[in-house]
Protein backbone atom coordinates (compact mmCIF):
# COMPACT_ATOMS: atom_id res chain seq x y z
CA UNK A 1 0.00 0.00 0.00
CA UNK A 2 1.16 3.63 -1.07
CA UNK A 3 2.04 5.76 2.13
CA UNK A 4 0.12 8.67 -0.07
CA UNK A 5 -3.12 10.07 1.91
CA UNK A 6 -3.54 13.23 -0.48
CA UNK A 7 -3.16 13.57 -4.10
CA UNK A 8 -2.83 17.19 -5.20
CA UNK A 9 -3.51 18.02 -8.72
CA UNK A 10 -2.58 21.00 -11.26
CA UNK A 11 -5.48 22.02 -13.19
CA UNK A 12 -5.14 23.43 -16.93
CA UNK A 13 -2.68 21.14 -18.85
CA UNK A 14 -3.09 17.98 -16.33
CA UNK A 15 -6.79 17.52 -15.60
CA UNK A 16 -7.93 19.96 -18.76
CA UNK A 17 -7.01 21.87 -21.42
CA UNK A 18 -7.72 24.49 -23.85
CA UNK A 19 -9.73 23.25 -27.26
CA UNK A 20 -7.86 24.40 -29.97
CA UNK A 21 -5.46 27.30 -28.62
CA UNK A 22 -5.76 30.16 -27.04
CA UNK A 23 -4.15 32.64 -29.98
CA UNK A 24 -6.84 30.67 -32.01
CA UNK A 25 -9.11 31.26 -29.78
CA UNK A 26 -8.14 35.02 -29.37
CA UNK A 27 -8.30 35.96 -33.13
CA UNK A 28 -11.71 34.76 -33.51
CA UNK A 29 -13.00 36.92 -31.10
CA UNK A 30 -10.64 39.47 -32.63
CA UNK A 31 -12.10 38.74 -36.25
CA UNK A 32 -15.56 41.00 -34.53
CA UNK A 33 -13.13 43.58 -34.42
CA UNK A 34 -12.07 43.73 -37.65
CA UNK A 35 -8.72 41.91 -37.47
CA UNK A 36 -8.05 39.67 -40.50
CA UNK A 37 -7.27 36.13 -39.41
CA UNK A 38 -4.07 35.32 -40.88
CA UNK A 39 -1.51 32.48 -40.36
CA UNK A 40 1.41 34.95 -39.44
CA UNK A 41 -1.08 36.59 -37.33
CA UNK A 42 -1.64 33.11 -35.32
CA UNK A 43 1.54 32.91 -35.07
CA UNK A 44 2.60 35.99 -33.89
CA UNK A 45 -0.34 35.95 -31.20
CA UNK A 46 1.25 32.62 -30.36
CA UNK A 47 4.54 33.73 -29.62
CA UNK A 48 3.02 36.71 -27.86
CA UNK A 49 1.25 35.16 -25.37
CA UNK A 50 3.83 32.51 -24.31
CA UNK A 51 6.18 35.92 -23.97
CA UNK A 52 3.51 37.77 -21.93
CA UNK A 53 2.61 35.13 -19.68
CA UNK A 54 5.71 34.34 -18.34
CA UNK A 55 6.84 37.91 -17.62
CA UNK A 56 3.52 38.97 -16.11
CA UNK A 57 4.19 38.75 -12.14
CA UNK A 58 2.43 35.76 -10.44
CA UNK A 59 -1.15 36.62 -9.56
CA UNK A 60 -0.91 37.72 -6.15
CA UNK A 61 -2.65 40.63 -4.82
CA UNK A 62 -2.78 42.39 -1.18
CA UNK A 63 -6.92 42.02 -1.15
CA UNK A 64 -9.14 39.50 0.58
CA UNK A 65 -12.51 41.18 -0.20
CA UNK A 66 -13.66 38.57 -2.50
CA UNK A 67 -14.72 41.48 -4.60
CA UNK A 68 -11.15 43.05 -4.68
CA UNK A 69 -9.36 39.70 -5.82
CA UNK A 70 -11.86 38.87 -8.50
CA UNK A 71 -10.84 43.28 -9.74
CA UNK A 72 -7.41 41.80 -9.56
CA UNK A 73 -7.84 38.91 -11.23
CA UNK A 74 -9.42 40.66 -14.09
CA UNK A 75 -6.76 43.40 -14.44
CA UNK A 76 -4.06 40.69 -14.02
CA UNK A 77 -5.80 39.23 -17.40
CA UNK A 78 -5.63 42.41 -18.93
CA UNK A 79 -2.54 43.39 -18.55
CA UNK A 80 -1.47 39.93 -20.40
CA UNK A 81 -3.85 40.30 -22.57
CA UNK A 82 -2.87 44.06 -23.91
CA UNK A 83 0.29 42.80 -23.52
CA UNK A 84 -0.58 40.23 -26.22
CA UNK A 85 -2.36 42.56 -28.89
CA UNK A 86 0.49 45.39 -27.94
CA UNK A 87 2.74 43.13 -29.81
CA UNK A 88 0.71 41.45 -32.04
CA UNK A 89 -0.99 44.65 -33.22
CA UNK A 90 -3.51 46.35 -31.25
CA UNK A 91 -7.28 47.01 -32.38
CA UNK A 92 -9.96 49.54 -31.49
CA UNK A 93 -12.32 48.51 -29.03
CA UNK A 94 -10.20 46.71 -27.60
CA UNK A 95 -11.69 46.63 -23.82
CA UNK A 96 -14.71 45.51 -25.21
CA UNK A 97 -13.02 42.95 -26.55
CA UNK A 98 -11.30 41.99 -23.43
CA UNK A 99 -14.54 41.72 -21.52
CA UNK A 100 -16.01 39.21 -24.17
CA UNK A 101 -12.94 37.19 -23.77
CA UNK A 102 -12.13 37.35 -20.23
CA UNK A 103 -15.65 35.85 -19.88
CA UNK A 104 -15.49 33.34 -22.60
CA UNK A 105 -12.85 31.70 -20.71
CA UNK A 106 -14.20 31.57 -17.23
CA UNK A 107 -17.02 28.19 -18.37
CA UNK A 108 -16.35 25.17 -20.15
CA UNK A 109 -16.83 26.14 -23.73
CA UNK A 110 -13.42 26.68 -24.90
CA UNK A 111 -12.01 23.93 -21.74
CA UNK A 112 -11.81 20.28 -22.65
CA UNK A 113 -11.03 17.44 -19.87
CA UNK A 114 -8.14 14.60 -21.01
CA UNK A 115 -10.37 11.26 -21.82
CA UNK A 116 -8.95 9.46 -18.64
CA UNK A 117 -9.33 12.67 -15.74
CA UNK A 118 -12.90 11.69 -15.01
CA UNK A 119 -12.08 7.65 -14.56
CA UNK A 120 -9.10 8.13 -12.65
CA UNK A 121 -10.28 10.30 -9.98
CA UNK A 122 -13.20 8.44 -9.29
CA UNK A 123 -10.87 5.67 -9.02
CA UNK A 124 -8.35 7.40 -6.82
CA UNK A 125 -11.74 8.32 -4.46
CA UNK A 126 -12.93 4.93 -4.38
CA UNK A 127 -9.66 4.06 -3.65
CA UNK A 128 -9.41 6.28 -0.20
CA UNK A 129 -7.19 8.89 -1.14
CA UNK A 130 -8.08 12.30 -0.33
CA UNK A 131 -8.16 14.61 -3.62
CA UNK A 132 -6.72 18.20 -3.88
CA UNK A 133 -6.22 21.13 -6.84
CA UNK A 134 -3.29 22.85 -6.13
CA UNK A 135 -3.36 25.85 -9.34
CA UNK A 136 -2.28 29.09 -10.12
CA UNK A 137 -5.92 29.71 -11.93
CA UNK A 138 -8.17 32.18 -10.79
CA UNK A 139 -11.00 32.10 -9.00
CA UNK A 140 -13.05 31.26 -12.52
CA UNK A 141 -11.86 27.44 -11.77
CA UNK A 142 -14.45 26.84 -9.27
CA UNK A 143 -17.26 27.88 -12.07
CA UNK A 144 -14.96 25.65 -14.65
CA UNK A 145 -14.42 22.69 -12.81
CA UNK A 146 -18.63 22.38 -11.88
CA UNK A 147 -19.35 23.15 -15.64
CA UNK A 148 -16.84 20.31 -16.24
CA UNK A 149 -18.41 17.89 -13.95
CA UNK A 150 -15.62 17.17 -11.46
CA UNK A 151 -15.72 20.36 -8.63
CA UNK A 152 -17.26 17.32 -6.09
CA UNK A 153 -14.56 14.76 -6.94
CA UNK A 154 -12.20 17.33 -4.85
CA UNK A 155 -11.82 17.71 -1.13
CA UNK A 156 -9.98 20.73 -1.61
CA UNK A 157 -9.46 23.82 -4.18
CA UNK A 158 -6.29 26.21 -3.22
CA UNK A 159 -5.65 29.05 -5.91
CA UNK A 160 -3.25 31.48 -5.89
CA UNK A 161 -4.96 34.58 -5.83
CA UNK A 162 -6.78 33.49 -2.36
CA UNK A 163 -3.91 31.91 -0.92
CA UNK A 164 -1.82 35.10 -1.26
CA UNK A 165 0.64 32.76 -2.87
CA UNK A 166 1.72 31.04 -6.15
CA UNK A 167 3.52 27.81 -7.48
CA UNK A 168 6.38 27.64 -7.01
CA UNK A 169 6.34 28.76 -3.49
CA UNK A 170 6.24 26.41 -0.65
CA UNK A 171 3.36 28.70 1.02
CA UNK A 172 0.70 27.41 -1.70
CA UNK A 173 1.55 23.78 -1.21
CA UNK A 174 1.53 24.26 3.29
CA UNK A 175 -1.86 26.12 3.24
CA UNK A 176 -3.26 22.78 0.52
CA UNK A 177 -1.90 20.33 3.37
CA UNK A 178 -3.09 22.55 6.05
CA UNK A 179 -6.64 21.68 4.94
CA UNK A 180 -6.27 17.94 5.12
CA UNK A 181 -4.62 18.20 8.36
CA UNK A 182 -1.26 16.36 6.48
CA UNK A 183 2.20 16.41 6.37
CA UNK A 184 4.41 16.96 3.54
CA UNK A 185 5.07 13.01 3.37
CA UNK A 186 1.49 12.24 3.12
CA UNK A 187 1.33 13.95 0.01
CA UNK A 188 2.11 13.96 -3.50
CA UNK A 189 1.58 16.69 -5.99
CA UNK A 190 0.93 15.91 -9.75
CA UNK A 191 1.64 18.28 -12.58
CA UNK A 192 2.91 19.74 -15.95
CA UNK A 193 5.18 22.14 -15.03
CA UNK A 194 8.90 20.99 -13.88
CA UNK A 195 9.51 24.62 -12.14
CA UNK A 196 6.14 25.26 -11.07
CA UNK A 197 4.76 22.16 -10.20
CA UNK A 198 7.88 19.44 -9.33
CA UNK A 199 10.11 21.88 -8.07
CA UNK A 200 7.49 24.16 -6.11
CA UNK A 201 6.46 20.40 -4.38
CA UNK A 202 9.59 19.33 -3.25
CA UNK A 203 10.86 22.47 -1.76
CA UNK A 204 7.40 22.05 0.37
CA UNK A 205 8.88 18.61 1.06
CA UNK A 206 6.03 16.82 -0.62
CA UNK A 207 6.68 14.00 -3.54
CA UNK A 208 6.10 15.24 -7.22
CA UNK A 209 5.26 13.66 -10.28
CA UNK A 210 4.99 15.27 -13.69
CA UNK A 211 2.79 14.55 -16.41
CA UNK A 212 4.45 14.80 -20.04
CA UNK A 213 1.86 14.04 -22.40
CA UNK A 214 4.44 14.16 -25.33
CA UNK A 215 7.08 12.61 -23.96
CA UNK A 216 8.16 8.82 -24.56
CA UNK A 217 10.43 8.23 -21.23
CA UNK A 218 9.01 6.91 -18.40
CA UNK A 219 11.50 8.56 -16.19
CA UNK A 220 14.03 11.72 -16.36
CA UNK A 221 17.57 12.53 -15.48
CA UNK A 222 16.87 14.56 -12.36
CA UNK A 223 14.92 11.05 -11.25
CA UNK A 224 11.65 12.98 -11.14
CA UNK A 225 8.85 10.14 -12.40
CA UNK A 226 6.92 10.94 -15.26
CA UNK A 227 3.48 9.75 -16.56
CA UNK A 228 2.53 10.86 -20.05
CA UNK A 229 -1.32 9.55 -18.89
CA UNK A 230 -2.99 9.97 -15.41
CA UNK A 231 -4.13 6.33 -16.11
CA UNK A 232 -0.32 5.60 -15.39
CA UNK A 233 -0.90 6.97 -11.70
CA UNK A 234 -2.47 4.45 -9.87
CA UNK A 235 0.12 2.09 -10.34
CA UNK A 236 2.76 4.80 -9.93
CA UNK A 237 1.34 5.49 -6.14
CA UNK A 238 2.17 2.10 -4.82
CA UNK A 239 5.86 2.46 -5.40
CA UNK A 240 6.24 6.32 -3.80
Amino acid sequence: MSRIKVIFFDAAGTLFHVKGSVADIYLTHAEKYGVKKTPELLSSVKAAFVRAFDETPPPIFAVNDPKEIKRCERLWWFDVVHNVWYRAGMFEQFDEYFEEVFEAFGGPSYWTLYPETPGVLKGLKEQGYELGIISNFDSRLFNLLRGLGIVDLFDTITISSLAHAAKPAPKIFQLALDKHAMDPDDAVHVGDSRRDDVDGARKAGLQAVLIERESQLSSSASNIPVIQSLEQLPALLAVL
